[in-house]
């Protein structure tokens, strides 16, 4: 790899130093570095941080520098941009980068010597009239809007319907965002490259209603129904952590598996189960 771009979360490198080292560490190596401004933009519900038009054509590779909400936003900004990302920790928890950003000149020797593989990870996508394009690398949430107020919603796969759940929401997850709310919520955490999405009820009231795992390509809808026939119920669908547009009954929002997926440079032999209980057990 000789071009890169580097992303950088701006509320913890406010002064782009992070940003700038990694950049000198690279032209050291005769390497070509852009560094990428993090400015929010904001349109229709959507949040982006990177303008990908600034990415210069023979890009080989995105180093993101922040916690895993900074892997995570990187991943929906460069989900059309079919470049591998090397995640360095200049978070808390670090779940989905390599290594921490004090490690960088060992990270960036092991890439520069070709010492690495890249994983694929599948994203979701929506897939509809009213909310159309919107990525996510985790999951997919559909939750109540209103205090105490439980909301129905009918799940469909491939236009034939799942269940019915009447709960505080719904979870659509990948298997990378299984080990976050989806594993909050009781749903099954799964190896990241498993190709499955799974389908997890938030606090269903009912004592048989369970998380299902879908194929991927499987087309998932979810329609806000009724509660009661004199209410409306009111949603909130919400992108990896973003609110990204109101609903109400009689809305439906259509979800997929894109042929874009996210690609992480991986260089450590450390499995993903060793990583879960080093991470995930307080």
């Amino acid at each position: 790899m000789e071009n890169f771009c580097i992303i950088t979360n701006s509320d913890k490198d406010y002064k782009y130093e992070l940003a700038n080292s990694i950049k000198e560490k690279l032209v050291k190596m005769n390497k070509n570095c852009l560094i990428l401004p993090n400015i929010l933009n904001e349109n229709d519900g959507e949040a982006h941080y990177t303008d990908t038009s600034l990415i210069e054509e023979g890009t080989e590779c995105a180093i993101i520098l922040g916690g895993d909400g900074t892997v995570i936003q990187a991943a929906i900004d460069l989900a059309e941009v079919n470049i591998p990302m090397l995640a360095l920790n200049n978070g808390t928890v670090g779940y989905l980068t390599e290594y921490d950003v004090s490690e960088a000149e060992n990270a960036l020797k092991k890439l520069n010597d070709g010492d690495y593989t890249i994983e694929e990870r599948i994203m979701l996508k929506t897939d509809g009239v009213k909310l159309k394009g919107i990525y996510s690398l985790n999951d997919i949430v559909i939750f109540k809007r209103g205090r105490g107020r439980l909301i129905t919603v009918a799940v469909y796969a491939n236009d034939r319907l799942m269940d019915k759940y009447c709960a505080d929401g719904i979870i659509i997850s990948t298997p990378t965002g299984s080990t976050g709310y989806n594993l909050s919520a009781g749903g099954p955490v799964m190896d990241p490259h498993t190709q499955a999405t799974v389908v997890t009820p938030i606090c269903p009231h009912a004592l048989n209603k369970r998380s299902i795992v879908l194929d991927p390509s499987d087309k998932i809808r979810v329609e806000i129904l009724k509660t009661k026939d004199n209410f409306i119920d009111n949603a909130v669908l919400i992108s990896d952590g973003r609110e990204v547009e109101y609903l109400v009954s009689g809305d439906s929002v259509n979800i997929v598996v894109p042929e874009n997926t996210t690609k992480l440079i991986k260089m450590s032999d450390e499995s993903f189960y060793e990583r879960m209980r080093q991470k995930m057990i307080l």
